[in-house]
């Protein structure tokens, strides 16, 4: 949905009218996917081997409308931590998306400038957010939930799937996108989906 923990919560709540306060809808189902991911994780195809090609060359950052336990859950679950430099959850800014919020914190933390980071985003919501914060933007739909037409014509780039996320597809989008030394494969990471590349070359660095 791309709504932060708050509003979809509240929307449970409000809209569908679950019996319960949203707080307490958010407590319920965060624990209950929480402990499905630690059995099974939906990763989707292809994303550890793009994670680790691109972030050999680019510093990684996450930003997510995932609230923070599931996006550590996860990250640890599928051994992905050490590959993100920065991740954010919508629980941690004022908006959720389809706000920029979220992108413009990842952008702070990582001290760089929106045209000079790269979103790769599958959603409605994540693709209005990202574009609407300045960045370079991917899209990669997943079919089964395909983003509004106008979402989609705000992508630089659509692609049909994390396979074909090459270098030479993130390079043609910013000049400032530079090639740097390779990460170590033991190096520090803090979370996160690739969300949003960065160059590596002079920045502190995620979705």
């Amino acid at each position: 949905m791309g709504m932060s923990t708050r509003e979809w919560a509240q929307y449970l709540h409000e809209e569908l009218a679950v019996d319960l306060p949203p707080d307490q809808v958010a407590e319920t189902v965060i624990s209950r996917m929480a402990a499905h991911y630690t059995q099974r994780l939906p990763l989707l195809p292809d994303a550890t081997d793009t994670l680790r090609r691109v972030g050999r060359l680019w510093r990684l950052g996450l930003a997510s409308s995932s609230p923070r336990v599931l996006i550590d859950t996860v990250l640890a679950a599928a051994d992905w931590t050490r590959l993100f430099d920065v991740t954010i959850s919508t629980e941690e800014v004022a908006a959720g998306k389809p706000a920029p919020d979220v992108y413009r914190a990842a952008v702070q933390q990582l001290q760089t400038e929106p045209g000079s980071a790269v979103a790769v985003e599958d959603s409605t919501n994540g693709l209005r957010s990202a574009a609407a914060a300045g960045l370079h933007l991917i899209a990669i739909p997943r079919p089964d939930y395909s983003p509004a037409d106008d979402a989609l014509e705000a992508a630089d780039l659509v692609l049909p799937n994390l396979a074909h996320l090459s270098i030479a597809a993130i390079e043609s989008l910013s000049a400032n996108t530079v090639r740097t030394t390779p990460r170590s494969p033991t190096g520090p990471g803090q979370q996160g989906r690739m969300d949003q590349p960065q160059p590596r070359g002079g920045q502190s660095n995620e979705g």
